[in-house]
């Protein structure tokens, strides 16, 4: 099926010629016509399909009838980051060279004044991150009781970003009658909640299941050591042997170890770039531009460039720290692969991320292989051939700095004290148990885990001193 037949307008079909696409995505051909219907449409696909164009085309074609009034846009889209929604404004310039539409864009880092003078001449379509909306609404310069048309992009970001309370209260700003558009890459139990309160009998368009990478995309984890130096060392020989290296999206946790890591790689020659939340408008967007024209090969950047920013043809994906969410390893990895190319993803793995490992694989539903041979003691914690795990070892075989404290064991018994202490006054409840194992040998040093120690016991201290015997 072409463009032609999903009910777009000839302005708009003319735009997507001169833009060279012919064949409309499935979350474009299914979303395109319900949306023209004025229908409220609830989009679940993966980052890459295309889900903008998906509501930006019939957007175009709706709002070639009627004009903008002052201080109150038709259409509100709303995005979780300042950079997803310059993009959306680059795909309103690029389709809606033929209308004659004003687009405004309402982000923090740039004045309120310039904002407001767009606001006053009158908008057709408002684009916005929550907080600035909210800023702007509550001086008193920006009305949403003429909205016609909500579109609630990355919801699952809003979410992680904590901008649920902010999309409830603009709900609540903008007429009950609107049409709303939902668009989400995974669907959490909060996200299927806000769904229910912000859509009425919504067609539901899933064109590939919740929280699955694209199939163009190879994935693989490496094992690297746990320190700082040692994991910037490993991606530093990743990157220098690549096969097919282009440039390269790296990902960190945390916005300080994006700024460690670009000082670290410039120092080694590498041509890269940092972008993360602490930056100023400006630098981001230099930083983004810069990559995208190619002039830097190595993107550093927190989560903030994991949705939805469309960076065409990236060849790698590194992820120099393992994401916290899993649904997050989704989104860094959907930056490669996309429009049908390959791509790479490559995971850096310390010890102590084997957890956060399972639950990717769990969430994805397949296991993420090692590059080359696979490093058993590193990144997952097996136990050693013939060996049970430790969750099934009896009580009595683990050594006893390995018991609970205060002299129990996990039954909930107390535990008979040693033998080595005669001269020591044992308690009544104690000589009464049954006989153990002995447990391994130990020095002849009171050890803080027996059951004189008083964090566990139910004995006061001071009848569990020594006391001498008489002969």
């Amino acid at each position: 099926m072409s463009f032609s037949h999903l009910g777009l307008s000839d302005k708009v079909i003319a735009a997507i010629d001169s833009a060279g696409y012919k064949i409309p995505t499935p979350i474009q051909e299914q979303a395109i016509p319900h949306v023209l219907a004025r229908r409220d449409v609830l989009g679940i696909a993966q980052t890459g399909t295309g889900k903008t164009a998906a509501f930006v085309l019939p957007m175009l074609t709706m709002l070639e009838k009627g004009r903008a009034r002052a201080r109150m846009p038709r259409t509100l889209i709303l995005e979780p980051t300042r950079e997803l929604a310059a993009q959306v404004v680059e795909q309103f310039e690029k389709y809606g060279k033929n209308h004659k539409l004003n687009v405004a864009l309402i982000i923090g880092g740039v004045s309120f004044g310039d904002q407001d003078s767009k606001l006053t001449r009158g908008v057709d379509v408002l684009i916005a991150t929550p907080g600035r909306l909210l800023d702007h609404s509550e001086r008193g310069r920006l009305l949403l009781s003429g909205v016609e048309l909500l579109v609630i992009d990355e919801a699952d970001r809003m979410l992680d970003m904590g901008f649920i309370p902010d999309i409830e209260r603009i709900g609540k700003l903008v007429p009950f009658t609107r049409q709303t558009l939902f668009f989400t890459a995974t669907m959490p139990p909060e996200i299927q909640r806000i769904a229910d309160t912000f859509l009425h009998n919504p067609v539901r368009v899933e064109v590939s299941k919740p929280a699955t990478a694209a199939t163009t995309i190879i994935q693989l984890q490496v094992a690297t050591g746990r320190e700082p130096d040692e994991k910037r060392e490993t991606l530093r020989s990743l990157i220098r042997s690549a096969d097919g290296f282009k440039n390269a999206i790296v990902f960190c946790n945390r916005k300080r170890e994006v700024a460690l890591l670009h000082r670290s790689l410039v120092r080694h020659k590498f041509n890269a770039v940092a972008l993360h939340g602490d930056l100023d408008q400006s630098a981001r967007t230099a930083a983004l531009d810069a990559f995208r024209n190619g002039e830097a090969k190595l993107l550093v950047a927190s989560d903030v460039a994991a949705r939805g920013l469309d960076i065409p043809a990236v060849s790698h994906i590194f992820n120099f720290d393992v994401p916290h969410h899993p649904d997050d390893y989704i989104h860094r990895i959907g930056r490669t692969g996309r429009a049908g190319l390959s791509g790479t993803a490559i995971t850096l793995v310390a010890p102590a991320d084997s957890k956060a490992v399972a639950a990717i694989e769990r969430l994805t539903g397949q296991p993420i292989p090692f590059m080359g041979a696979p490093a058993p003691a590193v990144g997952e914690n097996r136990p050693a051939q013939g060996e049970r795990p430790q969750t099934e070892r009896s009580q009595k075989e683990r050594p006893r700095g390995e018991r609970s404290r205060g002299g129990r064991s996990h039954g909930g018994r107390p535990q008979r004290q040693p033998d080595r202490q005669p001269q020591q006054h044992q308690p009544q409840h104690s000589q009464s148990q049954p006989h153990q194992d002995k447990a391994p040998a130990r020095s002849n040093t009171p050890q803080p885990d027996q059951a004189g120690d008083s964090d566990g016991s139910h004995l006061p201290a001071f009848l569990l001193r020594p006391v001498s015997l008489k002969a």
